[in-house]
Parts: structure tokens; sequence; C-alpha cells
């Protein structure tokens, strides 16, 4: 690719605001440890809706969007970057890439933690800078910094299945990774969207027996096609535990803070709960305390997640996304210059789980 060749990019100028497509030239030379990749999708995450909408504090003006699948169409000469098998990126490779990039020496990546490095960058939550432009999703093409974790998706995953992978599928993977061994389990998830429905999918081929918790009857039904076993609505008059019983591990993926008690109060002993949905603001969530101590139960949060999560994340769609209806719930993908269109869209349609934009 050219030095010349025009990029279009969809700038976000904060809460309110309507998005502008702008263009610009392709960054080069590349920097060490950098590539480009031409999108071919970008789905919708709920956290772009909450940004937009003034729900999620995020800067501006910046560049949107962290799920997406694309091409690589230039790789730095200069210290090419690598996929986790330390096999280079090559032009012309389909992949996904991480929501975060880390700087892999600081105390947290020292110890394991890259995903809450220091200094930390965030694809799609980047304020546009002149050092790093292209950041986000939705636009033509993306600049993947040093630090960022690459994985090569298979020809026969589509671009509707595979753009997830970089949010929604690999945060499920990290969920179920601290969750600990499933099979011959019983596990509540609770909040039907498309992480949740992930999480039965991935939950199920583990060995899981899934119950899902969503107020919505429409969700409800879509992740019995997940595999969900039972799905249950969220009215006062269900008893967190009666209505079906105890369960080893409960996953919180809706960020409701009534899901959160639910979860931690549908515990057996020795139980864990893993809480992923928490990522906005709202009222605390009730702990009881005696309750968690003498049940013996284990409470694990997870945000953003590791390079294996999105080996695993991949790894799980190629292999299964045929048995189950992930390429149903995406939107068609609309032009760039749709992108709010596609925003306004988001959640309109309960069978609709992402809305996608094609550059």
């Amino acid at each position: 690719m050219t030095a010349s060749a025009p990029v279009r990019y969809a700038r976000w100028d904060g809460v309110g605001a309507r998005f502008v497509v702008a263009t610009t030239s392709a960054p080069a030379p590349l920097r060490a440890g950098h590539a480009l990749v031409r999108i071919g999708l970008a789905t919708v995450c709920g956290s772009d809706l909450h940004t937009v909408l003034g729900h999620r504090r995020s800067p501006s003006p910046s560049i949107l969007g962290h799920e997406q699948v694309g091409v690589v169409a230039a790789v730095s000469t200069a210290s090419p970057p690598t996929y986790p098998d330390g096999s280079p990126l090559l032009e012309g490779d389909r992949v996904v890439w991480s929501v975060t990039a880390s700087c892999g020496h600081c105390d947290r990546c020292r110890g394991g933690l890259g995903h809450k490095c220091r200094t930390l960058r965030k694809y799609g939550h980047q304020q546009l800078t002149r050092d790093w432009l292209l950041s986000g999703g939705f636009a033509t093409h993306c600049e993947l910094v040093a630090g960022t974790t690459v994985v090569r998706v298979p020809d026969h995953v589509p671009d509707a299945v595979a753009a997830p992978a970089s949010c929604a599928t690999a945060t499920v993977a990290a969920a179920l990774a601290a969750a600990g061994p499933l099979a011959g389990r019983r596990v509540l998830v609770t909040g039907a969207g498309l992480l949740g429905v992930t999480a039965t999918a991935m939950a199920t081929e583990a060995g899981a027996e899934v119950v899902v918790v969503d107020p919505d009857p429409a969700r409800r039904a879509l992740a019995a096609r997940f595999g969900a076993v039972a799905g249950i609505g969220t009215d006062s008059e269900i008893s967190a535990v009666g209505d079906f019983g105890e369960v080893d591990v409960a996953v919180e993926l809706s960020g409701h803070p009534g899901a959160v008690e639910r979860c931690l109060a549908s515990l057996r002993t020795g139980g864990r709960a893993v809480l992923a949905g928490s990522v906005s603001a709202g009222r605390p969530a009730a702990l009881n305390a005696e309750r968690l101590v003498r049940g013996l139960h284990t409470l694990t949060g997870v945000h953003n997640y590791r390079p294996a999560d999105l080996v695993t994340a991949v790894g799980f769609l190629a292999e299964h996304h045929r048995r189950y209806p992930f390429a149903e719930i995406i939107g068609p993908g609309r032009p760039l210059d749709g992108i709010d269109a596609a925003i306004s869209a988001a959640g309109a349609d309960p069978n609709t789980l992402r809305q996608a934009v094609a550059p």
C-alpha cells in the first residue's frame, strides 16, 4: 500500500454529535512493530453505544470501534510484528487483534497483567493524535501498534462471525477461563446479549448445563439456540435460588446490579461467580458477606483479556460457528457513511445482537 493511498475514518466528536467521515493517508513508513490492516467488517459493541450515548466516558475526537476483522495491507520492515506463536505477520493475512496494546515492560506486564498495563492503549478508545490516528475500527484501515495481540482468522470463518472475536468472544473466553473447569457443572449466565449467548455456547461445548436469565423472551429463546437448557425472566416474583436451583458457576454479563446480586445469591457451597458485565457506572450491588464466607464462594472480576483468550476465541469460532447461529445475529454491513444509522439501530431488534459497518 502506498503512502498516498487514501483512507477514510468516521470521527466521533463527542456526545450528541453526528459522526463525520474524514479522509487521510496511510502512515508510511510504518514504525517498528507496526502493521496496517484494511478493515473488512466492524461491529458496534455495547461499549460503543454507551460511549455515544454518554453512559461511558471516552475521549473525543476519536475513532470508535474495537471489534473488527481485516486483511494485513502493510507490515513494518523494522522489527516486524509477530503472532503469539512467534511467526511473522504477512501482507494478505486475514486477522483480528486485541482491544489493548501493552508496553511489555511495566510491573503489571511483567506480572502477567499486560491487559492492565500502566501505559495501556485501547483500540476504539483513544483520542485522535498525529502519533496514532488510525486507532479504531470504524475506518477503512487501522494501524496496529507494538504490543498488540494479532491472531489469524481461517478463511472459512465469515467476517460477521470473526469481527466480535476481538471483544465479545475473547472477553467470554477470559470469563470462562476464570470460572475454571465446567464439565458436568451447572452454570448460570445473566444477560443474553452477544456475550451471554457466546458464553452459553462455549460453556455448553465445555460440558456444562447452562441456564440463562434475561428479561426479554426473544433473547431467552435465542439463548436456547446457543445451547441453554432453560431461560428465565428477571421479574421480582422469581426467586434467585428456588426456581432453578443453585449453580456451581455464575457468569454475569449484563452489567445490571440486580443480575450481580442474583449471581451471588445463586451459588451453591464452593461456587464461583465471575463478573464481566459491570463496565459502566450504576448503583452498587449488595453483597451478603456472611453468605460468601460461609459458602466458601469465590468472586472474580474480569476486564479486558490476555493474549491466550483471543487465541481461544478464534479457535472456538473456527470449530463451532456452524453449530450455532453466530452469523445470523449480526446485522448487514452498512457503509462507513451509514454509521449513524448503525448506531441508532443497535439494540432495536432482540435477534440482531450486533450492527455492522463494512468500511
